[in-house]
């Protein structure tokens, strides 16, 4: 081989490799895919802490960062700027959040679980029915899920909304003003409602069973959603496993449940004890259930427009 050949050939092996390299640097440098979860303390904290996601998920080169909220608005708000692309929250907030404009999406919900909420009474109060609350001062969180579940249970038995003194409180000052006998009812979900029975002896007037379903729901942003089928599918069906365990396994989960909320575990062993299991993927008759909740709150004048819940459904839903 001449001199001259094999210098040219270098020179192409050269050229080769100085447009093979770049190509591959960018192959190698190609963004993973990130999935930011926030959540509050319950069936997420359980999902964490098994580590059970991320093995699922690596495969698919995707990385979870995890940041922990004290309530759903404040994730919900998280996701409006951009900052989560995953969540779990109560029925109440995402209305909110929608009706202001923030691209979520509903992506999967659990099970109805009516006897998480109720309304409850004094030991030794003088009412004894739903239809005895006219006229009394009732306290609840406004706009949360169990301010839809009295609407309705006053509907059920017969009273209008405005026949009652409602009462505007958060759960703390709530206690407070029924320990101190201020209020004649309280509306009150778990592990408040839970607390109140086992430390205050509270009884329950009516829970909502028959009267609403109070699910808890999974919610992503519409963009993140629609790119990321695969990743969503993972984390229901992850999910699911936490609530399968915990219903197979009731003590146990009572056990950590109550050192992630720091609550005595006779108090959680009363809330898991009525807890329905099961998370499944968001469907049209569920958002429908959302629809009469978001409907009930422009009416209350609650939120400031009338929303559709179907622009919050990611593509593909059943």
């Amino acid at each position: 081989m001449t001199q001259h050949s094999s210098t040219r050939r270098q020179l192409i092996q050269g050229a080769a490799a100085a447009i093979a390299l770049p190509a591959l640097s960018a192959f190698a440098q190609a963004p993973a895919r990130q999935l930011r979860i926030g959540n509050q303390k319950g069936s997420l904290s359980l999902l964490k802490g098994r580590g059970t996601l991320e093995k699922r998920l690596a495969p698919l080169g995707v990385s979870i960062k995890w940041t922990e909220f004290t309530a759903g608005p404040v994730q919900l708000e998280a996701l409006n700027v951009g900052s989560i692309d995953f969540g779990d929250v109560g029925e109440a907030p995402p209305i909110f959040a929608q009706a202001a404009g923030a691209p979520l999406a509903y992506v999967a919900a659990t099970v109805p679980r009516p006897q998480s909420e109720a309304v409850l009474i004094p030991k030794g109060s003088a009412i004894q029915s739903v239809a005895d609350l006219k006229g009394k001062k009732v306290a609840l969180n406004k706009g949360s899920n169990v301010h839809y579940f009295l609407v309705k249970l006053l509907e059920k038995h017969g009273l209008a909304y405005g026949d009652v003194n409602v009462v505007f409180l958060p759960p703390a000052d709530a206690r407070a003003a029924f320990e101190k006998g201020s209020i004649d009812a309280w509306v009150i979900w778990d592990p408040f409602l839970a607390s109140a029975e086992k430390t205050l002896d509270a009884k329950v007037l009516a829970d909502a069973t028959g009267v609403v379903g109070n699910r808890a729901y999974f919610f992503s942003s519409l963009d993140y959603a629609q790119k990321n089928p695969d990743v969503i599918k993972i984390l229901i069906d992850e999910l699911d496993k936490v609530d399968q365990w915990a219903q197979a396994n009731p003590g146990a989960f009572a056990t950590e449940l109550s050192a992630i909320w720091g609550i005595p575990k006779p108090v959680v062993d009363v809330v898991v004890g009525r807890t329905k299991f099961g998370t499944g993927p968001i469907t049209k008759a569920i958002l429908g259930e959302q629809q009469k909740i978001a409907d009930t709150f422009f009416t209350l004048g609650l939120i400031p427009k009338k929303i559709n819940l179907l622009d919050a459904a990611a593509a593909g839903i059943a």
